[in-house]
């Protein structure tokens, strides 16, 4: 059984004699990018000075090459577009450092500025004439998006200020997810993770238009979160259309990409804090769940996809509306959330959906435990979450910066003692 069969088969919950492993594919389990400079350097792979790709440049997530994706045994490749969370193309890289001193390469639009505090500020296209969107704090490893907006009047608040990013997919765009699918299939038998733009209904990460020059509409994270109980109607013309959008993406990404691709992430927004949901389980249902169910039907319907919900925090109250949703894959599956036992997780869900995720909590254990913590714990979420199959191991989100070396390769020796 290769690569795109193992996933394929975690997806239909059926047990494999290899454990599925995504480390990169998805854009919230991968390894931030001067991770993937030690630990290349650590197994062999690079001489120090080697500068590593950076694939996101608003979390900083570094790439996971073949070599390194070899070394790690890992079964996923992510399938992209062009842009970034900037705006600007990934494209014509070019060295740059970060602050800890990492050599990394950037999209030649990261055209960034230092502030005389040591702050770090990132620029919407990549254009310095206008405000920057993002702030990368001093010593710190990521980009925080920059709230752009004025006072709202509501008797002038218009929802199609909010539509600005939900435009028909470019043909340019679609041939080279076209391209870039027959590529990724064609040179390996590693299963492809969709990301396409669009998809996901009020995600936080992208409500301040950090790509946008000028956002217009309620780009304020707190703004936005009081309007989705105060401006309902607002909110629901905004996914009306985005919906409508959406389908029609949808059915020119299946005719690029056919079927090439083994899961498209169709959420990233997040309902759930370290202590629980933070709505409830009818406002989930009256708000989010109509147009989830709405892609998710589509694609199952129209194409052999599996849908994957992206969704942090404490969100077990959720967990039976979001299968009714139509997801197929939950992640990052946060255990250390109150809720998300993974015992308890595994028994009420497992059969329902694959779990993509929970392996090792990237908020204490990883950081800070030590590497027999951090073995103890791989061991243990393997033999609860691969019983039955419904299983891709991966960490809680992202592996972050300053994260032990040795605790990052005891994670990973583990994981190929237990495959």
């Amino acid at each position: 059984m290769n690569s795109r069969e193992r996933i394929a088969a975690a997806c239909n919950h059926e047990e494999t004699e290899v454990l599925p492993v995504d480390f990169g594919g998805c854009l919230q389990a991968g390894l931030h990018v001067s991770v993937v400079y030690r630990l290349r350097q650590a197994l062999g792979l690079d001489e120090p000075g080697v500068p590593v790709k950076v694939v996101e440049v608003y979390q900083m997530l570094g790439e996971i090459a073949p070599d390194l994706q070899a070394a790690l045994g890992v079964d996923v490749v992510p399938l992209l577009g062009t842009g970034t969370m900037f705006g600007f193309a990934a494209r014509d890289f070019k060295e740059w450092r970060m602050p800890d001193g990492t050599p990394v390469l950037v999209p030649g639009g990261f055209n960034t500025e230092a502030e005389a505090n040591g702050d770090v500020l990132q620029y919407p296209q990549g254009d310095r004439t206008v405000r920057p969107s993002g702030r990368m704090p001093r010593g710190g490893h990521f980009f925080d998006a920059i709230i752009r907006q004025g006072p709202i009047d509501d008797d002038r608040l218009d929802v199609q200020d909010n539509l600005e990013e939900f435009v028909p997919v470019e043909p340019a765009e679609l041939e080279h997810y076209r391209l870039a699918a027959q590529r990724l299939f064609d040179s390996s038998d590693k299963a492809l993770l969709c990301s396409f733009g669009g998809l996901t209904f009020g995600d936080i990460a992208l409500v301040p238009g950090t790509f946008l020059e000028d956002p217009k509409g309620i780009r304020d994270v707190e703004e936005w979160y009081v309007s989705t109980l105060s401006r309902q109607d607002y909110i629901h013309a905004i996914f009306e259309y985005q919906a409508e959008i959406a389908l029609e993406n949808l059915e020119k990404l299946y005719l690029a990409v056919g079927d090439r691709v083994s899961v498209i992430q169709t959420n990233g927004t997040d309902f759930g804090t370290q202590s629980g949901p933070f709505l409830s389980a009818q406002h989930y249902c009256d708000l989010f769940q109509p147009y989830q169910r709405r892609l998710n039907d589509w694609i199952h319907r129209h194409t052999p996809w599996k849908s994957l919900m992206h969704c942090c925090g404490g969100i077990e109250p959720l967990i039976p509306h979001i299968i009714s949703a139509g997801f197929d894959i939950l992640n990052p599956v946060q255990c250390s959330a109150a809720g998300m036992g993974p015992k308890e997780l595994k028994r009420r869900f497992g059969k329902d959906l694959t779990f993509w995720g929970g392996g090792v909590d990237t908020q204490k254990t990883l950081p800070f435990g030590t590497p027999q913590e951090v073995r103890d714990q791989v061991k243990e979420r393997i033999e609860i979450f691969a019983d039955g199959g419904g299983f891709v191991f991966t960490s809680v989100h992202n592996v972050l910066a300053e994260c032990p070396t040795a605790n990052v390769l005891a994670l990973f020796e583990t994981l190929r003692a237990y495959r």
